[in-house]
């Protein structure tokens, strides 16, 4: 019987080093990398969201970067099918792929299958978005966190499109939207080992507030003010992006913005780990003591 093809899967914080890490698996193992990250798939989106650089990009072929452009819809549906495509295409040239990324939902959709979600109500929708306009993102945060605290804590907190999903879910049918992610796990045509990177918190938390350092360094503050007249787009509701924004406009001094930044991303990080460590498929290593000789060696 012919071995399935494998999956190795990379996840982990942001700013822990799984692109480093993946690009050394994939050249040792020599394949390709698909992306499992919900921002760094857009064109117009660069610095903030850590996408790999230049020569990063031609070490190793990768997928779901750049595919994308802001003003298309792009979910974890549309990743899952993406990816779905993506890795049948490539496992046809060879016996292993690597995936890395640090969204959890989008790696959760491809690995099991995303569930069947109930209609929402138009009315409760539009009344939504009403309130969200009039009331501002305060409001949307302490909204989520009366009606849906478990879903508070894994949510994208300054990102107000998801918030209001989850809202909507829980108006609509009077049940989080994290039950709703609870379905049978579809079947898959190859074989998955994960990864997981940690790190001591402080390390970790070191290591963000040198990164928004470094993309200060880089030009942070001129790619986010060019991107400006699309600061409602739902792309943009990012980490990195919605802080400079509030700068821009005389919100915030732009060392608060910087601050937040830090925070906020911290903030992340923990969210990031808090849905991870649910996974209890995940082989958790040292990110500064790993190797590619300890990865292939879970490989069954």
């Amino acid at each position: 019987m012919q071995e399935a093809p494998t999956i190795f899967i990379i996840c982990g914080p942001t700013a822990i080093g799984k692109t480093a890490f993946a690009i050394e698996l994939a050249q040792a193992i020599g394949t390709e990398i698909i992306s499992a990250d919900s921002r760094q798939c857009y064109q117009e989106l660069g610095i903030a969201v850590a996408k790999p650089s230049a020569k990063e990009l031609a070490m190793v072929p990768h997928h779901f970067i750049n595919s994308h452009s802001i003003h298309d819809s792009v979910n974890a549906g549309v990743f899952e099918q993406y990816a779905l495509q993506k890795s049948a295409s490539l496992l046809q040239q060879y016996p292993s792929i690597v995936m890395v990324g640090g969204t959890g939902l989008y790696i959760k959709a491809f690995t099991d299958g995303m569930d069947a979600m109930p209609d929402i109500a138009p009315a409760i929708r539009a009344q939504l978005i009403a309130d969200y306009e009039q009331n501002g993102l305060e409001w949307l945060q302490t909204q989520v966190q009366l009606k849906d605290p478990a879903f508070w804590e894994q949510a994208e907190q300054q990102n107000p499109q998801r918030l209001m999903r989850g809202l909507e879910f829980i108006l609509s049918t009077g049940t989080s939207i994290l039950d709703f992610r609870k379905a049978e796990k579809k079947q898959r045509p190859f074989q998955v080992v994960k990864i997981g990177l940690e790190l001591p918190r402080e390390i970790l938390y070191q290591r963000i507030n040198q990164r928004v350092d470094q993309m200060l360094d880089h030009g942070l503050l001129e790619e986010a003010r060019a991107l400006v007249p699309f600061q409602t787009n739902n792309a943009l509701q990012t980490v990195g992006y919605q802080e400079l924004f509030a700068h821009f406009k005389g919100e915030i001094s732009a060392t608060i913005a910087i601050e937040q930044i830090k925070q906020h991303t911290r903030q992340y990080a923990k969210r990031q780990m808090t849905w991870f460590k649910k996974e209890t498929s995940i082989n958790w290593m040292d990110a500064s003591n790993i190797s590619v000789e300890k990865v292939l060696e879970l490989k069954s």
